[in-house]
């Protein structure tokens, strides 16, 4: 039996603004109600819930902080398995090569029909990252240096992030990418650093907080979990990045006290306690999306444990319960499952509800496991059945291009095994 009623309902019961407002966030720290921890830079393992307000940020502290790189690099030239095998992924990867030519644009577009150019942007920022992982593990300064070039010449470029509602799709997951990339070379020489900030400001940051803000003028319920979740890891990414307190307080805020499905009580509806598992929001929807969203949860987790803030842990694990509930049911296993209903459209919305899990996509492979089995299984020592086959399905995890062409094998910047095994 559920933990929670046998019929889920999406009740939203503060308007669409909730605790998100334009005004800066929260009036104190404390307000996030064990949130945000003293951030001290004293590396990840020492996340802790806590209410003192964020001081300084650690760095390098997004999805990957140094012990973690200099592990990688350690094993990768001792030649030690699964880390060779992980960069074996890394350096066969087409993005990878330090030959790569950026092709920016300065109004990148993504919605129905003609005109969609966003592949471009979602290729050169895997291209960045992949070189910037090869300059950090391997020590190839080429591949610093065309790392810095790609992100150097969108800053120059890019202005405008637009199309139909998927705009926000794009603002958050190439917002969130695209600050990973640059964490990894932020202190390179040739890095116009103030440049790629002021576009992370001005064209992605403003993006993410009008949609959990006003949902595209829609009733909260409407979009679905990850909609939310990638618009949430980019302004964490984005305010880890800038150093901007405020904005990364925000993130934290929407996902323990928001409204929208993003937020964790609504991204993880129902739990079943005795088997160890919870539901997921977009379960009935399709597996596809599923696995998206708890790859996004995911990263969102491990930068905040990077800076001090433990929401893996959030709400006794929540999150693992749903990791395991989605891994199970992807493995072939039966799982429980209670009818959801939420409203959709604008205004009040038109009420829908799903009554079984959906099977579309089941199976699907995503390079999400690895960050996850890393940190509740190795990390805090905890059983992870289903996660843990799961990743040792998966394993050796790649990136972008190795997961077909279309923009969900971009969704996750990978390279899991090679950077959190332990």
């Amino acid at each position: 039996m559920p933990s929670s009623a046998h019929q889920h309902v999406n009740k939203h019961r503060l308007s669409r603004r909730g605790l998100f407002t334009l005004g800066g966030g929260l009036a104190a720290a404390g307000a996030l109600g064990g949130g945000i921890a003293a951030f001290s830079g004293a590396g990840a393992d020492a996340a802790q819930p806590g209410t003192a307000a964020v001081r300084t940020f650690a760095h390098l502290g997004l999805l990957h902080n140094t012990a973690d790189l200099h592990r990688a690099k350690v094993r990768v030239a001792a030649g030690r398995d699964p880390w060779l095998a992980g960069w074996k992924r890394l350096t066969a990867n087409p993005h990878s090569q330090s030959t790569w030519q950026a092709r920016p644009q300065a109004t990148v577009y993504r919605g129905t029909g003609s005109g969609q150019n966003y592949r471009t942007l979602y290729n050169d920022i895997h291209a960045a990252y992949q070189n910037a992982l090869r300059r950090r593990i391997g020590g190839t300064q080429a591949h610093g240096d065309t790392a810095v070039a790609i992100l150097n010449a969108w800053s120059a470029t890019l202005t405008t992030v637009t199309g139909n509602a998927d705009r926000f799709l794009a603002a958050g997951i190439y917002g969130y990418q695209f600050a990973n990339a640059a964490e990894l070379v932020r202190e390179h020489p040739d890095f116009a650093f103030t440049r790629f900030k002021r576009m992370l400001r001005t064209v992605f940051r403003p993006m993410n907080i009008d949609f959990l803000t006003r949902h595209n003028g829609a009733v909260i319920s409407n979009y679905w979990a990850n909609w939310d979740l990638c618009n949430l890891a980019s302004l964490m990414a984005i305010g880890v990045l800038l150093d901007d307190r405020a904005t990364f307080r925000r993130a934290v805020a929407y996902l323990e006290h928001g409204q929208g499905n993003g937020a964790l009580k609504n991204a993880i509806p129902v739990r079943y306690d005795a088997q160890g598992l919870a539901q997921w929001q977009e379960s009935g929807r399709d597996q596809g999306h599923t696995v998206m969203g708890i790859g996004l949860l995911g990263a969102i987790c491990e930068m905040a444990w990077n800076q001090g803030v433990d929401l893996y842990g959030y709400d006794h694990n929540r999150f693992l319960h749903a990791a395991e509930y989605v891994a199970r049911y992807n493995l072939g296993k039966d799982v429980p499952f209670t009818p959801y209903g939420w409203r959709s459209g604008n205004g009040h919305g038109q009420w829908r509800e799903q009554a079984v899990i959906s099977a579309t996509a089941r199976g699907e492979i995503r390079p999400v496991w690895e960050i996850l089995h890393h940190h509740y299984a190795r990390r805090r020592r905890l059983v992870t059945p289903y996660v843990t086959a799961m990743a040792e399905k998966v394993r050796a995890e790649g990136g972008g291009g190795d997961y077909g062409p279309n923009s969900g094998g971009y969704d996750q910047l990978g390279f899991g095994t090679l950077l959190y095994s332990k």
